[in-house]
This record gives structure tokens, C-alpha cells and sequence, in this order.
């Protein structure tokens, strides 16, 4: 079995319209670790020894997040500034996360069409996750495109909530029990992410 972690990061938790129950189905995954960084967090305090560890602890780090103005909720970026030492996950003698996997599991609350070089974003989802797919290979981590969810303001009215969190799950189910094909998965471009991961961790 892969040893898992998600980190949950949603500033609005409560008024969340997909991530909320996407967390609340993660943190029922046996076999896995779940941690809801603003609830364990809420003063930006990071325990840097306590994540350093459970980095070490694991083989595949997701984490889960509403994209906010074209990136991360601001505390996992103070997590990365912080755990993400030199001497650490990177420089001389910073080799702990070396083979490790990170993926992302991502809303975006435009259509998938906006996130295109035609689209009213400009560029596709995945050039406004380069920074962190820079920051695994830095860290000698293999990037792993992301579970992505495109309109999630209007999921709810749409359906589109219990298929993607139903999704989600068996996801995270299938990277426990070594049933996730890592290889194909690197293979698929991020706007057919999210059916995608569906159909491999069915």
C-alpha cells in the first residue's frame, strides 16, 4: 500500500461548494492521512518538525484547494516557505523527499474553455501550477497532473458535486492500494484531468 497525505487548504470552508465534501469524503478514506490546514493552523503557526515528519511518513502528498487568484490559499504557501527547508527537501544534504510523489486536487471556479490560450484566463490551468510543479522537482518529487474540477460555482445546480467527490475518493483509494497508474497519468494534459483520474481510479 502507498502511504498517503492529503492537506486540505479552504480559507471558506463552510462556504464551500465542492471542497468541503470532498474533504469530508477524504477524511473517511481508511488507510490515509488528512490534515485541514486552517483548522489545525488558524494562526499560521506551522509546526515545522510535526510536517517534516509526516513528509518522511509518507510516499504521495495531495493537496487539495480551491484555486485562489491564480494559485494556492495563502497558508500553503507559508507551509512550503517554511517545511520545505534547505538541507532538507533541497540543496546540499536536502534529499528527505527524493522519489516522492505530489499531486494536487484543484476547483477552479470558470469553465474548462476559460482556462485555454482563446479562453478569458488566457493560458491553461496548468501554466498557473508551474511554480509548484517546479517546487517537486526541486525537491527530486515527481509532479503528477491534477484532479480538477472546472465551473464549481455552479456545480452544485449543475450535478456535478457526487460525481467529482465520488471520483475523488476512489482516487485516493486506488493511490492507497497501488492501483493508480502513475505512468499513464503523466501522460494526459491537465484539462482532461478530472475524467481522467475518474476512469483510472474506477
Amino acid at each position: 500500500m502507498a502511504r498517503l497525505i492529503v492537506y486540505y487548504a479552504h480559507p471558506g470552508h463552510k462556504h464551500s461548494h465542492v471542497n468541503r465534501h470532498m474533504a469530508k469524503a477524504a477524511e473517511a478514506v481508511e488507510g490515509i492521512t488528512f490534515v485541514d490546514l486552517y483548522r489545525d493552523y488558524p494562526r499560521f503557526d506551522i509546526n515545522v518538525n510535526i510536517e517534516q515528519q509526516r513528509l518522511l511518513d509518507h510516499d504521495v502528498i495531495l493537496f487539495q484547494f480551491p484555486l485562489f487568484w491564480y494559485s494556492t490559499p495563502s497558508i500553503i504557501k507559508e507551509w512550503e516557505d517554511l517545511v520545505l527547508e534547505h538541507g532538507f527537501a533541497y540543496g546540499a544534504g536536502g534529499d528527505k523527499l527524493t522519489g516522492k510523489r505530489l499531486m494536487l486536487a484543484i476547483s477552479a471556479a470558470g469553465p474548462e474553455d476559460a482556462y485555454s490560450t482563446g479562453g478569458y484566463q488566457n493560458f491553461e490551468l496548468r501554466e498557473f501550477l508551474r511554480p509548484l510543479e517546479q517546487t517537486a522537482r526541486l525537491c527530486n518529487m515527481s509532479f503528477v497532473p491534477p484532479y480538477v474540477l472546472y465551473g464549481s460555482l455552479k456545480a452544485p445546480s449543475d450535478g456535478a458535486v457526487k460525481p467529482h467527490v465520488d471520483g475523488y475518493r476512489r482516487l485516493l483509494e486506488s493511490i492507497r492500494d497501488d492501483r493508480f497508474d502513475w505512468d499513464a497519468a503523466a501522460l494526459h494534459d491537465t484539462n482532461n484531468a478530472a475524467s481522467l483520474r475518474i476512469r483510472e481510479a474506477s
